[in-house]
């Protein structure tokens, strides 16, 4: 055996040292591989915990937000069932459609039906499903205002009654719900906002132009032997007696048709036999008379009240306004601003004819502004109207005997009154700063540039340059008036129509459909209080369109100035004519003779939405109480918030 050497003897020395190494290492491992698992776990357990807090809260949000759209609706609901409990005599022109009691109760409704303990969202085999849970801890419900729909101002005094179309009334709401769904996590919400009721159809006794009708007659009496021509009618519909319907031919009404008459004739041929039925057809001996009315039949209406005269036109021309209703005089006339073609003011013992403007001048006798609404022609009078060529100027020739007086209004295409007035007749031209324009009665200022042309006498022809060609300029308002007959001889033709007169002119549209690039401004008024407007239609193919409103109508009770009125209407004095085409209405007191092969009148829909010819013959009317009343609800919500502590 040999010895250990001292080499050896040191090799084993630190072999001993070194034990345990091997056991430290594995403990250190283990400590490292414990604290990853505890840190895993920490972790773990924080995001179940932030995640299960984060899932209740949204849980407890989305309950809230359930709350409110479950008690919005039933508030919704509360106020549909007091407005369908109004019954046809409501009137919404005077009354609010829920009373302040009513407000109150639905304030009350909602705090005691939601207001307690929480409620579940689930019900049934579903309780279970999700936890979730809302009271409402607060509810208001008040009413806030009412608002005239289609004009300023306020519903009791509207700024434009003309184009009042109903009421908005507003209630101002507010909820507050609190959302749970575990624990005690909950979520508050709060919910505010608007109800509109929206009351429209019948809005009450307003001032509305005859220009809104598409057929007026004021005198039609039941099974009188007389019907109704057979064909589409446009616009709205209505007689101060009774419509008889024939067999002739088919009825259709495009808008509503009303008759102060409670029943209507059925004419039927034969037997002469004319059924008074309160229905909307009728049937005898294997015939049937069933007009079709898309838009309702209504029997038993209030008589509409008829226009007294035309001296409010007249006025019109003097003081831009033409609110008085009494006949000017000769001293009225000869006081105002009214001068011809010299400058010669009108004279106090009064004329039989000439042409006049209401023009001021100054101490040289120069022009200096135009002060009225129009132009008075004393005697009778051809009147041809014209487009003048710079695109804004329109133009009056009037013919009286041997004189011809032109009178051209060129406004600029503005309607604030500004332009220039050309006056000419036998040799002598007046330039007068501005134009005719119409006034607001209760302030005085400019509510458009339009002209009234009053005739006092008849118009023995009315027309405008030729077949086919313009007469009504782009932005000009225009009425025509005459103390006796007005008697048109041609074509009178916007320079831009303003509705369809085809269908589908406009793809999938019926005729009559406002084309709205074409909303210019033009209108034109033709109005007698106490003659006919007669058609005698010279023109070669005997075809003649009118765009305008007709009126030949005058309360025959009343003061209808010379020759007392009362039994105007539109009448063919001429050869007969093949079509005739109005755009715009007819309004008259009686139905006359228009001996036409072929009628077409297209309703001019502006005059459905509160616009009119300038001082066109108006009426008040008093729709009965809820005929036609319409009440929608909608709701506007204005805040939505989250008023919780946390998030």
């Amino acid at each position: 055996m040999q010895p250990k050497t001292r080499f050896s003897r040191n090799r084993q020395r630190r072999r001993q040292k070194e034990r345990g190494v091997a056991l430290l290492a594995v403990l250190l491992l283990l400590m490292l591989m414990t604290g990853l698992s505890v840190a895993m776990v920490m972790s773990v357990r924080s995001d179940l915990l932030i995640n299960g807090f984060y899932r209740n809260y949204r849980g407890s949000f989305y309950a809230a937000d359930s709350g409110l759209n479950i008690a919005r609706q039933d508030m919704v609901n509360q106020i549909n069932n007091d407005l369908a409990a109004l019954g046809p005599t409501y009137n919404p022109a005077t009354t609010p459609p829920l009373s302040a009691a009513e407000d109150a109760n639905i304030q009350s409704y909602l705090n005691t039906t939601y207001g307690g303990g929480y409620q579940s969202l689930n019900q049934g085999s579903a309780s279970d499903a999700w936890p979730g849970k809302y009271k409402i801890t607060s509810a208001t419900f008040t009413f806030a205002q009412c608002t005239p729909i289609g004009t300023d101002g306020t519903c009791a005094a509207p700024t434009n009654p003309l184009k009042l179309t109903g009421y908005d009334y507003i209630y101002s709401y507010s909820l507050t719900a609190v959302g749970q769904s575990a624990g005690n996590q909950a979520v508050t919400l709060l919910d505010s906002g608007s109800v509109f009721v929206k009351a429209t159809g019948n809005i009450g006794t307003t001032t509305t132009s005859f220009a809104g009708w598409g057929l007026f007659i004021d005198s039609s009496k039941i099974c009188d032997g007389s019907i109704l021509v057979p064909g589409t009618v446009s616009g709205p519909v209505f007689t101060n007696g009774s419509w008889n319907f024939g067999s002739t031919g088919q009825y259709i009404f495009t808008d509503s048709v009303g008759s102060n008459g409670g029943q209507a004739g059925y004419q039927f041929p034969g037997n002469g036999n004319c059924d008074q039925l309160a229905a909307t057809s009728d049937q005898q001996g294997g015939q049937t008379i069933a007009p079709t009315f898309q838009h309702g039949f209504n029997l038993g209406q209030p008589k509409v009240p008829l226009p007294p005269n035309s001296y409010s036109q007249e006025r019109a021309v003097l003081d831009s306004m033409g609110t008085n209703n009494t006949q000017p005089s000769k001293q009225d006339l000869a006081n105002s601003n009214l001068k011809d073609i010299t400058g010669t003011s009108y004279p106090k013992n009064g004329t039989s004819s000439g042409v006049f403007l209401p023009y001021t001048t100054d101490n040289k006798g120069n022009p200096t502004g135009f002060a009225g609404g129009g132009i008075l022609v004393e005697g009778d009078a051809k009147v041809t109207l014209s487009t003048g060529a710079n695109g804004t100027a329109q133009i009056y020739t009037i013919v009286q005997g041997s004189t011809t007086t032109i009178v051209t209004v060129d406004n600029g295409g503005n309607n604030n009154g500004t332009g220039t007035t050309t006056f000419t007749s036998g040799g002598n031209t007046v330039t007068i700063p501005g134009v005719p324009t119409m006034k607001d009665p209760n302030t005085g200022l400019v509510t458009g540039a339009d002209t009234m042309l009053y005739v006092d006498g008849n118009i023995t022809s009315l027309s405008g340059p030729g077949e086919g060609i313009p007469a009504i300029q782009d932005h000009n308002a225009v009425t025509i008036t005459a103390a006796g007959n007005v008697t048109i001889t041609g074509d009178i033709l916007y320079n831009t129509e303003p509705v369809t007169t085809t269908q589908n002119q406009i793809p999938n549209t019926p005729a009559d459909t406002l084309i709205p690039q074409n909303q210019k401004g033009q209108a034109l008024g033709i109005f007698t209080a106490t003659g006919d407007i007669q058609l005698n239609n010279l023109q070669s193919d005997k075809n003649i369109e009118i765009d305008a409103s007709l009126a030949a109508i005058c309360d025959p009770t009343g003061p209808c100035g010379q020759g007392g009125g009362g039994t105007g209407g539109l009448v063919n004095v001429g050869s007969k004519i093949n079509t005739l085409t109005i755009v715009g209405g007819r309004i008259q007191n009686t139905g006359k003779d228009i001996n036409t092969t072929t009628r077409n009148v297209f309703f001019d829909r502006r005059y459905g939405q509160g616009f009119a010819p300038p001082w066109f013959p108006s009426t008040t009317v008093t729709p009965p109480p809820g005929a036609g009343t319409v009440l929608t609800t909608s709701v506007s919500r204005t805040q939505w918030a989250n008023t919780s502590s946390y998030y």
